[in-house]
């Protein structure tokens, strides 16, 4: 049986902002952006994007579930790299439209297809936005 990929909407900014009930205001696309943090040390990890369905399998299965927009299709983080994100807490924004994700990655522990720890292993040094890696080359 397909889990259903329906969540229910806000009936008013009150309910969407204030209330307990998890409504996700999806964009155009049909997208909701979500960064995921290591538990252990709160490094952001990797930002991607959820679908309904990504969404609704990463609360089902405690595994992290993305929508790749190059591929155009659903994808679970790790299921051919080893990597594979277990979620341990789901956080939503104020206005519902983004959610991080604290999680425990199996493997080697990255989470970057070039093969760091993190993707965002560089940092903006200067105004002209000259980069420095901050994180040790994987292929070294």
């Amino acid at each position: 049986m397909a889990a259903s990929t329906s969540f229910p909407q806000a009936g008013s900014t009150q309910a969407l902002e204030r209330g307990l009930d998890l409504m996700p205001r999806f964009d155009a696309d049909g997208l909701i952006p979500a960064v995921a943090q290591s538990a252990e040390t709160g490094e952001v990890l990797m930002l991607a994007w959820m679908n309904a369905e990504a969404l609704r399998l990463t609360l089902e299965t405690g595994i992290a579930h993305y929508w790749s927009r190059s591929r155009q299709s659903l994808w679970k983080k790790g299921e051919t790299s080893g990597q594979l994100q277990h979620v341990q807490e789901l956080r939503i924004d104020c206005d519902q439209d983004a959610v991080v994700m604290k999680v425990k990655v199996d493997g080697d522990g990255g989470c970057c297809h070039v093969g760091f720890q993190s993707c965002f292993y560089r940092a903006v040094v200067d105004k002209d936005g000259r980069l420095v890696q901050i994180q040790p080359d994987p292929a070294c």
